[in-house]
């Protein structure tokens, strides 16, 4: 398993990924991850959701196929 490195950003890597699995997992719009995440008290624009998603999604994906 590879690590991916969370440095630089805002939110903990356990957000992160929990919001690249939502996306991926289920068939859901970066809106409504937002409105998934602000009812949990997280105020995380959609737009991040969308980059993290670009950068993280494929190598999360690729340590779960492993």
């Amino acid at each position: 398993m590879k690590n991916i490195s969370f440095k630089r950003h805002r939110f903990p890597p356990e957000i992160i990924r929990h919001a690249v699995w939502l996306y991926a997992r289920f068939t859901l719009s970066y809106r409504d991850i937002e409105d998934l995440l602000s009812e949990r008290g997280l105020d995380i624009p959609y737009e991040t959701v969308r980059r993290w998603f670009q950068k993280f999604g494929g190598p999360i994906a690729r340590n779960l196929r492993r």
